[in-house]
């Protein structure tokens, strides 16, 4: 095993070890006792679309990833390869700020040759455009509920700062240049530079505005599949509960996001269940509930998607044409 593969594996188990505490924690919090007294009242019926909202989500994303490789001039690679491929980042999703999901790019420079440093732009740009559709649909629920409000408004700002400075050409070229004067970092400037220029064509209007329209379309389905879960645990389905499901979702998920923590555990756990409780104002959401209802769709949607991605792992590394990952020139 190289040193990359190290360290992916160190990051995976790192994120596992965080979700087991996680788990413990939740467990004691919410009594086991209880939690598996709520558990038992799940309908299991809700699973089948839970499960399939949650694949819609999958779809609308890949979809999005193929047209940003398009942008970048990436030679097309055939869904049977290039599915397996963009689900095996999910693999990736408890590294520490998901930074694994770069592994995407090296297996797309094993199909077509393209630079993993462009291509790694793409994975950026996804995974921005999906925050801000998550927080185009908190700001939805905002209107809605005063709670997290300022939370949201700092986001709001923070994104528009950012996107402001990859707009701008002094800026990016001063980051190169720090890049170029740091030691450690002097020999891959001109990566860094490959990979800003790619970053900042697919953050131009027309695509920023296409990838979050397309992020807002595929996070939606895990938002609805959040309000099944709440459904399947006996709250009644009413258009209030839609759109608390549809707010403590898309916070929660910033929240972790920004926390840098693999998988976002622990934050987006805890904010998924604390909101559910201020929240809904109804005497069946108890703490036990909310628990309960964290953990299933933590299991829907981020525990899932790592199942998928690991198991399109061992099939892209078992069906690989060329040499093992890191030993690229350019890795």
């Amino acid at each position: 095993m190289n040193v990359s593969n190290r360290q992916l594996v160190r990051g995976i188990v790192v994120g596992l070890v965080l979700a087991l505490g996680v788990l413990t924690a939740l467990t004691v919090i919410g009594d086991a006792r209880e939690l598996r007294t709520t558990l038992s009242q799940f309908k299991w019926a809700y699973l089948i679309p839970i499960f399939g909202l949650t694949i819609w989500n999958y779809w609308w994303r890949f979809r999005k990833w193929e047209i940003y490789l398009e942008a970048l001039g990436v030679p097309h690679i055939p869904r049977s390869r290039g599915l397996p491929i963009f689900l095996s980042g999910f693999a990736m999703s408890v590294t520490p700020g998901k930074v694994g999901e770069v592994i995407k790019a090296f297996f797309v420079r094993r199909e077509t040759d393209a630079p993993v440093e462009r291509v790694s732009g793409a994975v950026v740009a996804e995974r921005g455009t999906d925050g801000l559709a998550m927080l185009v649909l908190a700001l939805i629920g905002a209107t809605q509920f005063s709670y997290g409000r300022v939370f949201v408004g700092a986001i709001v700002v923070a994104a528009a700062i950012a996107l402001i400075l990859m707009r701008q050409p002094r800026f990016l070229a001063a980051v190169v240049r720090l890049i170029q004067r740091l030691p450690i970092l002097k020999r891959v400037a001109h990566l860094a530079e490959s990979f800003l220029d790619a970053t900042t064509h697919l953050l131009s209007p027309a695509l920023l505005t296409r990838g979050t329209t397309l992020g807002v379309v595929s996070w939606i389905g895990e938002c609805l599949a959040f309000f099944l879960v709440l459904v399947g645990l006996g709250m009644p389905a009413t258009g209030s509960l839609l759109m608390i499901a549809i707010f403590v979702l898309a916070v929660s998920s910033l929240a972790g996001g920004i926390s840098m923590l693999p998988g976002g555990l622990g934050v987006a756990d805890a904010s998924v269940a604390g909101m559910l409780l201020v929240l809904v104002k109804d005497p069946k959401m108890t703490e036990s509930m909310a628990i309960t209802a964290t953990l299933i769709i933590r299991f829907a949607t981020l525990w899932f998607a790592v199942l998928i991605g690991a198991i399109m792992l061992l099939v892209l590394r078992h069906t690989s044409r060329v040499a093992p990952l890191g030993s690229a020139p350019n890795a």
